[in-house]
Parts: structure tokens; sequence; C-alpha cells
């Protein structure tokens, strides 16, 4: 399914939905973060998406890393929760999303690297990089508040 963000856009459609999502920020043991490169927009991300009904924040976390990096991953605590309904996400099927991502750092435990349906790529991209490949400006924001200020919980 397609999709495309807007963010403080007046030409964005209005949301029609409140979806709860994670998003995964990882760091090997020389500090770089663990981006993919989606397949439905080709912009880099770190590894998240929604939770689903019957699972906790922690498993939706470590499920969506496993679906979409092949990593397993043990959940270290919370970076923050963003909520800017400035930041909407269209979808092909009409559904235009308002966003509220649970931002978690977490350390891989195992697995191998591998790209997915979600994925065309898999990475360790070192911090100083993250502004030289494409990122949207809301995941560019929440990966660099959870490097920058690891024990400070954004909330907004």
């Amino acid at each position: 399914m397609g999709k495309r963000d807007y963010y403080d856009d007046p030409n964005a459609p209005e949301a029609n939905a409140l979806v709860i999502a994670v998003t995964v920020v990882v760091r090997n043991d020389e500090g770089d973060v663990l981006m993919i490169e989606r397949t439905d927009n080709g912009l880099w991300a770190a590894p998240g998406g929604a939770q689903e009904l019957g699972e906790t924040t922690t498993e939706a976390a470590v499920r969506e890393v496993q679906e979409e990096t092949g990593l397993h991953v043990q959940v270290t605590g919370l970076s923050g929760i963003h909520s800017d309904p400035r930041h909407v996400i269209a979808y092909d099927d009409g559904e235009v999303r308002h966003e509220f991502a649970i931002c978690l750092h977490a350390r891989v435990l195992g697995g191998e690297i591998s790209t997915s349906d979600e994925a065309r790529n898999v990475a360790w991209i070192p911090p100083s990089r993250l502004t030289e490949i494409p990122v949207q400006r809301s995941m560019l924001a929440r990966i660099m508040h959870a490097i920058t200020n690891p024990s400070e919980i954004h909330i907004d």
C-alpha cells in the first residue's frame, strides 16, 4: 500500500484515523542507528509500525523490528511520545492517519539483517550521516531526540 507523508502542509488531507505506532531506535556498539529504506515511500526510517490489538507496546516493537530487519531486539527504554497533529500520513485506501508514535530504545539480541516486504534496504547509519539520507522530518526528529537526549523522555 502506498502512502504519502505531509507535515504542516495546508494542502494535506484531513486526518480520519488515529493509530498507535511504535518507532524503535536501535544502536550498535559503535553508536550507529539501525535504519530501513521503506518500500512504500522510498524514505529511510527507524523500524516500526502500528501496534496490533492484543499486543503490548513492547511486543509491537520487537515484532516490527524482527519483521522489517530480521533482528531480534530487547526494548531498553522509552525515548518519547510523538503525536504532532501537523504530521499526517495519507494511504492509497483513503485512510489519513494522525499517528501517535511511541519511540523506544532497544538493543540487538540476535538475528541476521535481512530485507522484507516493508524494507528494501537495512543498514547501520552513523548519526552524522542521518541528514544525508532522505528521512521524513518527524521521523528524523524522533531519532535525533533519542540519540542526543537518551535519558530525556520527549512528550508532545
